[in-house]
Order: structure tokens, then C-alpha cells, then sequence
């Protein structure tokens, strides 16, 4: 994908408003009107993947960084933290139905989009991407 951004926020609760509103800017700028479909998903998504780095990554990772693409094919975010664990996003389907990386899971795929974890090259940290058609 051609178009990329990036944008790094501290590891706190304001994360999710920032990253939230710079999502919605890369939006505008790629072409795509708020009232698309995928939008509000995809903020939802977005909300909840940063949500869940303040929570549980902040201690080891006092940064986020969000990185978007957009092309032709569709938008991709990742939600990239330099904590180790890697959670298992399918797996989150079966063992934690309801929880907020089973919701993303389930919306990616509604969505007919993707979800996977890529590890960090030195193993120390991982991102979240996020693939969705639009």
C-alpha cells in the first residue's frame, strides 16, 4: 500500500483519543468519507487495540506507535508496542469469547478484512495489523 503514516503517542489514556482522531485525518486524506461503512468499525477496532497496549504493554513500552497504509486494495493499521507477548488472535475466538481481541477479530472478519501479529525483529516487541477492504 503507497500511502503510509505514521504517529507515536505516550502509552497513556489519551493515546486512544489521538490515535482515534489521526485515524480519521489519514481517512479524509486517503479519500475515505467518514460515512463509509468500514469507518466506524475500523475506529472501533483501532480504539481497542490501542486500549489494550496502554493496559497491559505501558510498563515496558511508554510508546505506541500506530502506522497506517492505504491503497487501492483497502486500509491497514497496526498498533505496534515493545512488549513481548504476542497474543493469539484466533485463539482469543475460542478461549475468550466477548473479550475485546475476540470483538476484534470477529469485526475484522465481518468485514472481510485481516488480523495478525508480527513480531518485532529482535523479539522484543510485536504490532498489530489490521487489513480492511474499502
Amino acid at each position: 500500500m503507497p500511502y503510509r503514516h505514521v504517529l507515536d503517542v505516550p502509552a497513556m489514556g489519551r493515546a486512544v483519543r489521538i490515535a482515534r482522531e489521526t485515524t480519521e485525518l489519514v481517512l479524509i486524506e486517503c479519500g475515505v468519507g467518514l460515512q463509509h461503512p468500514s469507518v466506524g468499525p475500523a475506529l472501533l477496532i483501532l480504539a481497542e487495540l490501542v486500549t489494550n497496549a496502554v493496559r497491559h504493554a505501558a510498563a515496558v513500552s511508554p510508546m505506541i506507535t500506530v502506522i497506517y497504509a492505504y491503497g487501492p486494495s483497502g486500509f491497514a493499521f497496526a498498533v505496534r508496542d515493545r512488549h513481548p507477548y504476542q497474543p493469539a488472535l484466533f485463539g482469543a475466538l475460542a478461549t475468550a469469547p466477548g473479550s475485546g481481541l475476540a470483538m476484534v477479530v470477529e469485526m475484522t472478519m465481518e468485514l472481510g478484512g485481516t488480523a495478525a501479529v508480527q513480531a518485532d525483529a529482535d523479539g522484543r516487541g510485536k504490532a498489530i495489523w489490521i487489513t480492511l477492504p474499502l
